[in-house]
């Protein structure tokens, strides 16, 4: 009896396509946590002493979730606490691949060299697609719910995204951690201190909760900044 040719659509080696999509998982994943390393712009542009990584961001935003989304219940009153915490986790990730472009309020700034907000979206849905391409769908999934900012849950993820950049302000503000001059001075014109962070935060705040911790926060930063002037 002859013995047949091998037909390479039906047997393939499991085991040879299982260790492929290990290695795609594990290159995928390493990619990703390159955001640990990826530092937040604002805070460079802005001269501050060891400014924070876009994953610690990350990771204060997922803890605002934890320890404030109950003050949002009468704005967000059908708020999954575990489904925003999800989305807390991944909603910056892209930016292990395009890295972080921060959001300005300075009309002077020279934005020639700066995506606009189609083409940020578009650089980051490519990344998204290459970061999570080999891992479970809820991984993309969360992140598009992020970005349509539609849901309760993707609506306070980003009211506290915005919360925690202005939490940071207020501690970098007390503890005295930056020099404008050695960030780069031409890139604030308009603004004194870390003021631009909250004139970049308070216009995108959609509920009354968000915008009343933003304007303690600010309260607070104000006297920190007015003293140590």
């Amino acid at each position: 009896m002859e013995e047949s040719e091998p037909d390479p659509d039906t047997d393939a080696d499991p085991d040879t396509d299982a260790d492929l999509d290990a290695d795609a998982e594990l290159d995928a994943l390493l990619d990703a946590l390159q955001l640990k390393d990826e530092r937040r712009t604002g805070w460079q542009l802005r001269g501050v002493d060891d400014p924070e990584s876009v994953a610690g961001h990350s990771w204060g935003v997922a803890y605002l979730c934890l320890a404030l989304a109950d003050r949002f219940r009468a704005d967000l009153p059908d708020l999954d606490l575990d489904r925003a915490l999800r989305l807390a986790v991944v909603h910056d990730v892209a930016e292990a691949e395009t890295g972080d472009v921060a959001t300005r309020a300075d009309s002077t700034v020279d934005t020639a060299d700066v995506p606009d907000a189609e083409e940020k979206e578009a650089l980051e849905r490519e990344a998204m697609a290459d970061l999570a391409g080999p891992l479970p769908d809820h991984l993309r999934d969360a992140w598009e719910e992020y970005e349509a900012r539609e849901t309760p849950e993707a609506i306070l993820v980003k009211e506290l995204d915005l919360v925690e950049m202005c939490l940071q302000a207020l501690f970098y503000e007390r503890r005295d951690r930056y020099e404008p001059s050695e960030g780069e001075p031409a890139a604030f014109q308009e603004y004194e201190a870390l003021d631009e962070f909250f004139a970049t935060a308070e216009p995108r705040l959609r509920t009354p909760t968000g915008k009343a911790l933003v304007a303690r926060i600010r309260d607070r930063y104000e006297a920190a900044r007015d003293t140590d002037g």
